[in-house]
């Protein structure tokens, strides 16, 4: 009867123990009663005893039973390597709460708060980082945008000269003065008239797309694209002029501070502090031009006042949306993301029929010469034709005419 009670009421083997202190290996007597587990030195000391409810387990290899205490300053371990002990401690024990396992309900809470989060960011990207960006944008000083306009020009360059930067404006060689100096006169004329806060820095680039985009600062790049599709100068200087609308908006500088504001938001989330993904969203804003469609509505009202005020036909550019959309196989980027051209070219024919007609026209904004030059602005001169050699006579007399009669 006293066997068998001890039987139950205690249970002993060797153990390996660590006290957290020193790096020492003991061997010693791990004796598990009814409460708490016991752990002796061979000469009988105690060396340490641990109640059952403060016991967990650690990771460890099959076979092998490592016990601690989960709370505790001193990182004390008790490994138990002999498995039928180790199951009887298991099965005396009972349930040994795992270290750095997640409670019950825990990875419901953690799901719900991540939702919760993700939820909370989609309301301010939607809502509140648009209207601080409205608010700030007016306030960037122009010596700021210009530089962030500069920043986000070098990473667009890369980009669109894709492998071709020595040749990626048109207009650069010494042939090329006349076309150029015909973009710098349509340029020159548009600018005078828009009152923008800085000089415009215009270039046309080697691009097929039918498109054109400004960048903060007044950068604007206009694509060999829109040149060649273009049918009039008032065509192509409505969207200059369109361009300078969102200059004068200030609509490129919006587009990157939003951009860097939803990468900085989200990569809060994700454990992006670094806000590299910043400049890289807020360029792609810029090229794709994803303006709203109340932005390209305000735009297209800027350039429409600015051709009336040159007595440029500002009809031309909805006549220009309207042909090109009607090309089904066209790669207008251009209408990417803007209204439909027809119910473009309708709100800037109702700003023209506003107008006072004594403003509706005046002098061509280029002469026939001087458009037929711009439109080649990007075509390579012709190589010069190499001289002809004449046939070599290596006869008798050569060199010499033939005698008459001879």
């Amino acid at each position: 009867m006293d066997a068998s009670l001890s039987a139950l009421t205690a249970i002993s083997g060797p153990a390996i123990f660590f006290d957290g202190v020193t790096s020492a290996r003991r061997t010693v007597i791990a004796d598990l009663g009814l409460t708490a587990l016991a752990i002796c030195a061979s000469t009988g000391e105690t060396l340490a005893e641990w109640r059952h409810g403060d016991l967990v387990a650690y990771s460890a290899p099959d076979g092998v039973l490592r016990l601690g205490l989960a709370k505790s300053s001193v990182p004390a371990r008790l490994e138990i390597h002999d498995g039928d002990l180790a199951a009887a401690f298991t099965a005396r024990i009972g349930h040994v709460q795992q270290f750095g396992a997640v409670a019950a309900g825990t990875t419901v809470k953690v799901v719900g708060w991540s939702l919760a989060a993700v939820a909370s960011a989609l309301v301010v990207a939607l809502f509140g980082i648009p209207a601080a960006v409205e608010r700030a944008a007016p306030l960037v000083p122009v010596g700021v945008e210009q530089r962030l306009g500069a920043s986000v020009d070098s990473q667009i360059r890369v980009l669109l000269a894709a492998g071709q930067a020595d040749r990626f404006e048109c207009g650069e060689g010494p042939e090329q003065q006349a076309s150029r100096a015909a973009f710098d006169k349509l340029l020159g004329r548009l600018e005078s008239s828009a009152g923008l806060p800085f000089p415009v820095r215009a270039a046309v680039v080697r691009r097929s797309d039918v498109n054109a985009i400004a960048l903060p600062g007044g950068r604007v790049y206009v694509f060999e694209g829109l040149i060649d599709k273009a049918g009039t100068p008032d065509e192509l200087a409505g969207v200059i002029a369109h361009e300078m609308g969102h200059i004068a908006h200030r609509d490129g500088v919006r587009a990157v501070l939003q951009a860097a504001g939803l990468s900085f938001l989200f990569g809060t989330l994700i454990g992006d502090f670094s806000g590299g993904g910043a400049a890289v969203m807020a360029m792609r804003t810029v090229l794709q031009s994803s303006y709203s469609r109340e932005t390209e509505a305000a735009a297209d009202a800027f350039g429409a006042t600015l051709m009336i005020k040159l007595g440029a036909d500002p009809r031309a550019v909805g006549n220009f949306l309207i042909r090109v959309a009607g090309n089904s196989g066209s790669n207008a980027k251009i209408l990417l993301s803007h209204p439909e051209a027809r119910e473009r070219a309708a709100a800037i024919d109702a700003i023209v029929r506003a107008a006072p007609p004594s403003q509706t026209h005046g002098q061509p904004l280029l002469s026939a010469a001087e458009w037929t030059a711009l439109k080649r602005i990007c075509r390579a001169a012709p190589e010069p034709a190499a001289p002809a050699t004449p046939p070599r006579n290596t006869g008798p007399g050569s060199g010499r005419s033939p005698a008459p009669g001879g």
